[in-house]
């Protein structure tokens, strides 16, 4: 049985862990400690041959510093975001520490919520090497089916840029807009998402799977989203600080709108719609900003 470690125990973290266990022996850490089978202190699950990253994007450069040690432990990134700071993807990041050859990303709709109910599900391992992609790949259980890409690029901004979409969703929904506006608003998302990774040499392909529309559609629709939910709120016109306060859990979508407006400006990419969702973040009015959306060229 092969030797993993999740380095995370939230919600991601601790679904990953068990679906991991039906199969391997599989041990966890996180930065306190939790009332799991199989936890052990960060120096033991360092030494696992295969570790699966499930921290928060906007800690992992910080977390990397402080802790890890790279004894050629192949790694598969679970989080999904952008570093603010830097506007770096996390494959970038994780690559100053490790070989490309390390590394992979995990990508797809999954909530965890649905992972522990043992439900099935589809998910995309994109990397470097095929064949620790496929090593990954074979961990999982079987209500788990796995494809593999080569696309890292196309999956990391996928998984990065729905959460943002999701956001938009949530307003969208707590403004009342109906059905038609949500299935108009996921769909642009989609073509804007796509018009980002373009720009990145992203496969077309990635953006119309399981890691595109497949995550997108999931995450942009249903409260077991927090970043939904963080949508909602926002509608309502709470500040969002009283919103991250009480959501008890880490919205990537935050932060990572912020990491996105500033490429896109950067590099004159055209994205409508995460640009109203900074505006939103902010503290403009959403039914402002979609009036604005409604209004614009394209």
């Amino acid at each position: 049985m092969s030797k993993i470690a999740v380095i995370g125990a939230g919600k991601w973290g601790s679904a990953l862990y068990y679906a991991f266990s039906f199969n391997n022996n599989c041990l966890i850490t996180s930065r306190s400690k939790r009332d799991l089978v199989n936890f052990v202190d960060l120096e033991s699950a360092l030494k696992c041959d295969y570790l699966v990253f499930a921290l928060s994007s906007q800690g992992i450069h910080t977390w990397l510093k402080k802790h890890f040690k790279n004894l050629g432990q192949k790694i598969l990134i679970a989080s999904k975001g952008i570093e603010t700071s830097t506007c770096k993807f996390l494959d970038e990041i994780f690559l100053e520490f490790v070989n490309q050859d390390q590394v992979c990303v995990l990508s797809g709709p999954s909530f965890a919520a649905e992972v522990i109910e043992k439900l099935p599900c589809a998910l995309v391992i994109s990397g470097f090497n095929h064949k620790i992609c496929q090593e990954f790949a074979n961990f999982f259980p079987s209500f788990i089916k796995t494809y593999l890409s080569d696309d890292v690029r196309g999956a990391e901004i996928c998984g990065a840029y729905k959460n943002v979409l999701a956001i938009a969703s949530g307003i969208s929904d707590g403004l009342n807009l109906g059905n038609n506006a949500r299935a108009s608003l996921i769909s642009r998302g989609l073509v804007e998402m796509h018009r980002f990774g373009n720009f990145f040499g992203a496969k077309e392909e990635t953006f119309l799977g399981l890691s595109g529309a497949g995550d997108l559609f999931l995450t942009a629709s249903s409260q077991l989203s927090r970043n939904y939910r963080v949508g909602l709120a926002l509608a309502k016109n709470r500040k969002l600080e009283d919103i991250l306060k009480d959501l008890g859990e880490v919205a990537e979508g935050v932060k990572t709108a912020y990491a996105i407006e500033k490429i896109a400006l950067k590099n004159q990419i055209y994205t409508p719609i995460v640009r109203e969702v900074v505006q939103i973040l902010k503290g403009k009015d959403a039914k402002e900003a979609v009036q604005e959306l409604l209004q614009a060229k394209k």
